[in-house]
């Protein structure tokens, strides 16, 4: 029997894909489920499975081809019969737990492995007899000791150069940045936040927090949580400008920006105002890991109200974080530093960290986006507030 392998159906907000690397050559044999190629988009990078075992007889779309919804990728005959593809030939320099390691080595961590630069004879696979999984390579590549990323290093007194092309994630992120600042009125409005009230509630029960919901207590959800309560008040900073028309969000959906090695991306926590701390932390670890492995759908990169970012993770002290279309603000974290304060008429030092709120000048006036980061900087101050909701 003949078998289609097609493009999965893309959402409404995506045209097309581009065919990245196919993991299997024509008249190999492919098993039901087995990965065969990465279609990547503007917003994420789709695993394509063969949906029945049998030989592939035809590459239809090659390696750069851009695609379309429900496109046919590939043939499969179902009845032929094909060879396996065997390990290729390596070196005699080549260790030999390497070249035991890449026998049982799937084509998916096979790719990783190379692209990631990772000795898949230094892993121990959890697969069945012994295979290395995608999953084992990936926890492999974030070690300190793993390269996790290709770097251009220029070569002492050589003028060296070299010119690659950008990926669909890149070139979309340049295009949205750019549409920001071409389309919206931006401005940046600064606070600092004096973290000591948040740091000591979070030291006392941090333990009991995670022994209970089996994840950490950070500042994400801290954040969010203050972000909605002052979203509550100053509702247009929620909104976005559609046309000459202002739209008012009667929900909370929240962008959460996570830096990757494919650039930056914003999983949106919907309806995060009916978020718990701990579903907030546990949704938090969740588009982390998603992210770094290209796991994150659609649904969960679409959408947004408001967007949270922190470049403190990196240690930035200050920044002005620029919009992401088509909402109106995002809030900017930073790095926590100690600093003299005066309290009382006495200097004393304190956590600080300065946010930063950018917003769009055309619905949002400079009185509501100071009033909306202040409110912010008092619910952080008093977290007992945010429970309160005062």
């Amino acid at each position: 029997m003949i078998i289609e392998v097609k493009v999965p159906a893309l959402a409404e907000s995506i045209a097309d894909a581009t065919v990245v690397t196919w993991l299997k050559k024509v008249g190999e044999y492919v098993r039901r489920e087995e990965h065969l190629t990465d279609l990547e988009t503007d917003k994420v990078t789709l695993e394509v499975t063969a949906p029945e075992g049998g030989v592939l007889k035809e590459i239809k779309q090659a390696n750069g081809q851009t695609v379309h919804s429900n496109d046919v990728l590939a043939v499969i005959d179902t009845d032929a019969k094909g060879v396996v593809a065997a390990p290729k030939a390596t070196t005699a320099s080549k260790p030999a737990v390497a070249l035991r390691a890449e026998t049982k080595l799937g084509p998916a961590a096979r790719k990783i492995a190379r692209e990631q630069n990772v000795d898949v004879g230094a892993i121990s696979g959890s697969g069945r007899g012994g295979r290395v999984t995608k999953e084992d390579v990936l926890k492999a590549a974030e070690a300190p000791s793993a390269t996790t990323q290709a770097e251009f290093t220029p070569a002492p007194g050589a003028r060296t150069e070299e010119r690659v092309p950008m990926t669909r994630l890149r070139a979309r992120i340049a295009e949205r940045l750019k549409l920001a600042q071409n389309t919206a009125a931006m401005l940046t409005t600064f606070n600092e936040v004096n973290m000591q009230p948040v740091m000591t509630l979070r030291d006392k029960y941090k333990e009991r927090f995670q022994k209970e919901f089996g994840v950490k207590l950070g500042f994400m959800s801290f954040f969010t949580k203050a972000c909605i309560e002052a979203l509550r008040k100053f509702p247009v900073v929620n909104a976005s400008v559609d046309g000459h028309d202002i739209v008012y969000h009667g929900y909370f959906d929240v962008g959460i920006a996570v830096g990757t090695e494919r650039g930056l991306v914003v999983p949106v926590i919907h309806d995060a105002d009916r978020y718990t701390f701990a579903q907030l932390e546990t949704k938090m670890v969740e588009f982390g890991q998603k992210a770094r492995d290209g796991k994150l759908s659609l649904e969960e990169l679409s959408g947004g109200t408001f967007t949270i970012t922190n470049g403190g993770v990196f240690g930035s002290l200050l920044s002005t974080p620029i919009l992401n279309p088509p909402q109106s603000a995002i809030l900017g974290m930073h790095k926590i530093q100690d600093r003299p304060v005066v309290e009382n008429g006495q200097i004393v030092a304190r956590p600080m960290m300065y946010i930063a709120l950018s917003y769009d000048h055309r619905i949002i006036d400079g009185q509501e986006a100071v009033q909306f980061l202040v409110a912010v900087k008092e619910a952080l101050e008093d977290p007992a507030r945010m429970l309160l909701q005062i």
